[in-house]
């Protein structure tokens, strides 16, 4: 689309027109958008036509995007997941204000699970997000309508965020590239920090190519952010094809003292990738990092998040009671626990990132088992979901505790036919390098030929 626009091919206003109809078309099954911004992406779109025929040129100008509904858009209440009537924000989040310096066209804001706790889409606000390979399934969540909107082809790409997997696990349950990011890459202001540092926004794609195009559009600081790493380029290395390798191949799971097993299809599609990458020339061996107790530091954190949130909900008697029991165990863990699990942080990033003087990567499963039924989880404890939840996806909150980066690749389907998907890790700024091997997987791999866009109606 961005090289379209450049060259003249076609106008963001008929881009813009093409995605909004396709939304609407789509709505009513997959339901993955909160907000459409029709008649304001139109006017964008005419801002941006006007930009490049005055011979402008920014990365994403013209090109129609969307983000998750806890990332302030001007003029649109930002009421991530939850029910209720907020009030419209007055000013863009930082994410969105650069993607908006880079040219780009927001269409609207995707659901999102309330306050974005769970690896699923549903809630009383707006109903259930359903996946575009299947609308019998989820899409996973956190990001779960972005994720849905792009594996639809609703949209090209989206932002979403990652509190504990929230990107990389709708990704994986959709056929897409998800990355989180390090700490701090893509700014979560106007929260210096989200969720005590657990939370960073991250990017959905169907290609590396795109990821890395939409990542380095949406990255950098706010000056009053907490982390500022070093800056990147995305872009350059996607292009590039990664040295050998030395990948440790990891199926342990962090210790949760609840039950949980690694679904044999996902085993077996995680183990045919690792023999991808030996045939690209990487030695992949098996080794697991040694996780020790960080699950005792994310519940603090977590938790903590939920009850800060919480105080913003204009009315707390429409909230899921999932929510208000996360809200007491916030109460109670808010003080000396929460600073102990932030302090512990250093030591854990020690112990896990032991691994890294061994081995490159570590390749993993994202989720333990396939995408969920719609409604597998409603009507639960918080007990009982947060039991069902770790079950399903325990491989990908480790990497929030640390900061680091990590991207879901897509690893094949089920014999069902719905997508699965495998983590690269890696140690702090290790985007490039990940980027750079997702990359060449991709090229190997082919996976964007396989999308569930024709499956929509109106995608097309």
């Amino acid at each position: 689309m961005a090289a379209a626009l450049a060259e003249g091919r076609v106008s963001a206003r008929e881009l813009t027109e093409r995605a909004l109809s396709r939304i609407a078309a789509a709505q009513p099954e997959l339901n993955a958008f909160r907000t459409v911004r029709a008649e304001a992406a139109l006017a964008e779109a005419d801002a941006a036509d006007r930009r490049l025929a005055a011979g402008e040129r920014l990365p994403l100008l013209g090109v129609p995007l969307a983000v998750k509904d806890d990332m302030d858009v001007t003029g649109e209440p930002t009421s991530f997941g939850c029910a209720g009537t907020f009030p419209a924000k007055t000013a863009d989040s930082e994410a969105v204000r650069r993607l908006r310096a880079a040219g780009a066209v927001i269409v609207g804001k995707t659901q999102t699970p309330e306050l974005g706790q769970w690896p699923f889409t549903e809630g009383g606000a707006f109903g259930e997000t359903r996946n575009p390979w299947n609308p019998a399934y989820t899409p996973g969540g956190s990001s779960g309508g972005s994720a849905a909107a792009v594996a639809a082809g609703l949209v090209p790409a989206a932002l979403g965020s990652d509190g504990a997997g929230s990107v990389r696990i709708p990704a994986a349950w959709t056929h897409l590239i998800g990355v989180k990011p390090q700490r701090g890459r893509i700014s979560t202001w106007p929260e210096p920090e989200s969720f005590h540092g657990l939370t960073v926004n991250g990017v959905l794609a169907r290609t590396v190519a795109d990821a890395a195009l939409l990542l380095d559009a949406a990255s950098g600081p706010h000056p009053e952010d907490l982390h500022r790493p070093d800056r990147i380029s995305a872009v350059e290395a996607a292009r590039r094809a990664p040295r050998r390798l030395r990948i440790a191949l990891s199926f342990a799971m962090p210790f949760t003292a609840t039950p949980k097993s690694l679904d044999p299809e996902v085993r077996s599609a995680v183990e045919r990738l690792a023999g991808r990458l030996e045939s690209l020339g990487h030695e992949v061996v098996p080794e697991d990092p040694r996780y020790g107790p960080i699950g005792l530091t994310f519940v603090p954190r977590a938790t903590s998040g939920v009850r800060d949130w919480v105080a913003r909900v204009p009315d707390p008697g429409l909230l899921d009671p999932r929510t208000h029991e996360a809200v007491r165990t916030g109460r109670i863990l808010g003080g000396l626990p929460l600073r102990a699990s932030r302090r512990a942080e250093s030591a854990l990033r020690r112990r896990v990132g032991e691994i890294f003087g061994r081995f490159d990567v570590v390749l993993t499963p994202t989720t333990a088992t396939p995408p969920l039924r719609i409604g597998a989880l409603s009507g639960l404890g918080a007990m009982a979901t947060d039991r069902a939840m770790i079950a399903a996806c325990p491989y990908a909150w480790t990497w929030n505790v640390l900061g680091w980066p990590g991207v879901n690749i897509p690893a094949g389907f089920t014999e069902d036919g719905l997508p699965m998907g495998a983590q690269l890790l890696g140690p702090a700024n290790a985007e490039p390098t990940l980027l750079s091997l997702a990359a060449q997987l991709e090229s190997a791999e082919g996976w964007a030929a396989r999308w569930a866009g024709s499956r929509v109606a109106g995608s097309r």
